[in-house]
């Protein structure tokens, strides 16, 4: 109850703010997420338990040792009281040791939240990002806030490749669902490929998977320039690696005709009624990728799995959609014409066109969010006392079997 209290008078102060009162420096970079968001009190304002970690380490220690399960709220604990970069380290081992036992489907969500939440204060952004890749050896699946709080700090440190692994993590996941996560993300993406940055296959399948997705999730002009652009770098990939090595692993439409695609974009846009376009410099990109396919004479792409030795065999359909390229260049030429006829070109480039959609519809993206995680924290910290209680009650219920046993080996004892 004073978890609840507290939390929402927090949560109240920081929505009450007004981005009119801002001024006109802070407004400017208004497409990050606020204070308000990322500010720590609910979280903080917990009913937190001290624990020595030393302690709660040898616990574990032994307790494996002995093959027994260690608790979710062991793991928890010790997450929860890290106060240092070097404690992060020694979580981080029990975390794996963790996901490796018996209890391993028991990581709870909170736990999760309060290790990158950890990592953020104790500047360990890279083992927060670490966890994250290796997602499958650490059980670190977090939800759609604490996934904008570590996209966020990458974005602000202007590290936008890291931001970008961030991404392609809530591309696998599937988690676009919040409106203030497709915001972030492009943003990331965006500010990334206007650096032009030399790509692998993989990483252009990556961005491309994720443009993509992130973009069916929104009808306008930034939402279409990233399906172009997703659908063009997944295009390019299919063409030189065949459709398998596409889809394997993604969550991502089986079908061959990725650049065909692309072009069904370009006339989805072409004969929208309304005020969508699509940015130029997305527009270029498309058709460098067309004309870099044009002049490809040998599959001289970096391959998908670097431990293979021999190039994998295309079979006869993706044989088949190489050779409708010279149709793909007819098509987009035509399709440009169009575009341009029918005023549908955005000169704008796709990082001003998603950087404006941020600073209009992030503050009002954030209010929802933060109502929600008022909610989920308070749910959290129900479950938590319940668990807390279950164990108070498990460890009761031990020590009285162990005294009945002494009592009964005493009885006989004396009989």
């Amino acid at each position: 109850m004073v978890l609840s209290k507290m939390a929402a008078s927090l949560i109240k102060r920081c929505l009450s703010v007004k981005c009119k009162s801002l001024t006109p420096f802070l407004s400017a970079r208004r497409w990050l997420l606020s204070a308000a968001y990322t500010d720590p009190k609910v979280w903080e304002a917990r009913m937190t338990e001290p624990h020595n970690l030393a302690a709660l380490a040898s616990m574990m220690d032994r307790t494996y040792d002995r093959n027994f399960p260690v608790s979710s709220l062991t793991v928890s604990r010790f997450v929860d009281n890290i106060s240092s970069r070097e404690e992060v380290d020694q979580a981080e081992y029990y975390l794996y040791k963790f996901r490796h036992s018996p209890n391993c489907w028991y990581l709870r969500d909170w736990t999760i939240h309060s290790w990158i939440r950890q990592c953020l204060k104790y500047g360990a952004k890279d083992k927060a990002l670490h966890t994250l890749k290796n997602k499958v050896q650490y059980g670190i699946f977090p939800n759609d806030f604490t996934f904008n709080l570590l996209l966020d700090s990458f974005i602000k440190d202007k590290d936008f490749k890291s931001a970008c692994f961030v991404v392609e993590e809530i591309m696998l996941q599937e988690a676009f669902d919040l409106h203030s996560t497709q915001i972030l993300s492009l943003y990331a993406l965006s500010n990334y490929l206007s650096a032009k940055p030399q790509l692998t296959i993989l990483e252009e399948r990556s961005l491309g998977a994720s443009l993509l997705l992130c973009g069916l999730k929104q009808h306008s002009t930034v939402g279409l320039s990233a399906q172009l652009l997703g659908n063009a770098l997944l295009g390019k990939v299919e063409f030189l690696k065949g459709i398998h090595n596409v889809f394997k692993g993604m969550p991502l439409f089986w079908a061959r005709g990725y650049l065909g695609r692309s072009l069904d974009v370009m006339e989805a846009a072409a004969a929208d009624v309304g005020d969508v376009k699509l940015s130029k410099d997305a527009l270029d990109l498309v058709n460098a990728v067309l004309q870099e396919l044009s002049s490809h004479t040998d599959s001289s792409g970096e391959p998908l799995e670097k431990d293979d030795k021999k190039e994998e065999e295309v079979d006869e359909d993706d044989l088949a959609e190489k050779a409708k390229l010279p149709k793909y260049v007819s098509r987009f030429e035509e399709l440009m014409s169009q575009l341009e006829s029918r005023g549908k070109v955005e000169p704008a480039s796709f990082k001003a066109s998603v950087t404006a959609m941020s600073e209009q519809q992030l503050a009002d993206a954030e209010k929802p969010d933060l109502e929600e995680y008022l909610s989920q924290v308070q749910s959290w910290e129900a479950e938590r006392r319940q668990l807390i209680h279950r164990e108070q009650e498990t460890r009761q219920k031990a020590e009285q079997e162990k005294q009945e046993r002494l009592a009964a080996r005493a009885a006989a004892q004396q009989a």
